[in-house]
């Protein structure tokens, strides 16, 4: 029988997974979803051929044997203790609120008590496999390098507070510095890959530079990993979502990816 599949949070990247899911792409039911704005999930659902109901978020947890976050950072705390705690499977594309240890701890321990799983999708990266593999040893330097058009930085907290003004810009300008943990606070919309570094090397520093560059027309991902295994450097450039220039088409891609090696039979990979 088919996972029944419930859905918070109906923008771009929930909308193509509930898409893909209506179409047959993976083997599972969109049973049931929720936003913020219950105008967002009615068009959504009004979108689809196989209609799921628009639900609470308990009435949501309730019907579902795995939840999809695909809020915010703000709405994973709520999401996961909800989930969790009914020992539903949960999936989080928010990675960057993970990059709180006290949350991250909180969710591990809510999994295990309740005999339940988190799945935290690659997003716009790739060598994933590579670093959790490099992480049973020893890392010695992490780096990522975002490079995104000033439109998708807009409205970032940092952009904000700093008086950055985006408009300006006429080349490649390094407009941050910082560790993962500052980066995800800092631009909570753009750099979840941050946190996933984060998780995936075992809590090593991550240091992280993001470039506004208005003349890319592309997410830019650039990593450097060194450690006692060598080298991994990757280059990933991903075109911005249709409907969401501040994130990658290749994190909802993922998305539909981990869901699909969750109700396959085989899994290829670390």
């Amino acid at each position: 029988m088919p996972i029944k599949i419930g859905l918070v949070g109906c923008g771009a990247i929930g909308a193509e997974i509930a898409k893909a899911v209506d179409r047959g792409a993976i083997e599972a039911s969109l049973v049931a979803v929720c936003d913020h704005n219950p105008a967002t999930a009615v068009a959504l659902i009004d979108s689809l051929e196989h209609k799921p109901v628009k639900a609470r978020l308990d009435e949501l947890v309730s019907l579902s044997d795995l939840v999809v976050e695909a809020a915010s950072q703000r709405a994973v705390p709520a999401v996961a203790a909800a989930t969790l705690t009914k020992g539903k499977r949960l999936m989080i594309m928010s990675v960057g609120a993970l990059a709180d240890r006290e949350l991250f701890a909180s969710v591990k321990r809510l999994a295990k008590e309740h005999g339940s799983m988190v799945y935290l999708p690659s997003g716009a990266i790739a060598g994933l496999d590579g670093l959790k593999s490099a992480s049973i040893g020893t890392i010695s330097k992490v780096t990522l390098t975002t490079t995104k058009n000033p439109k998708g930085l807009v409205g970032a907290p940092y952009i904000t507070e700093k008086k950055i003004d985006l408009n300006s810009l006429t080349g490649p300008t390094l407009i941050f510095e910082g560790n993962a943990l500052e980066a995800v606070k800092a631009f909570p919309a753009n750099v979840n890959v941050a946190a996933t570094l984060f998780l995936a090397t075992e809590g090593s520093e991550v240091r992280v530079n993001v470039v506004a560059d208005p003349g890319i027309h592309v997410n830019r991902h650039e990593i450097e990993v060194e450690g006692d295994f060598g080298r991994i450097s990757t280059k990933v450039e991903n075109v911005p979502s249709p409907k969401n220039p501040k994130t990658s088409y290749l994190a909802a891609l993922s998305a539909i990816a981990t869901l699909r090696s969750i109700v396959e039979p085989v899994k290829i990979g670390t």
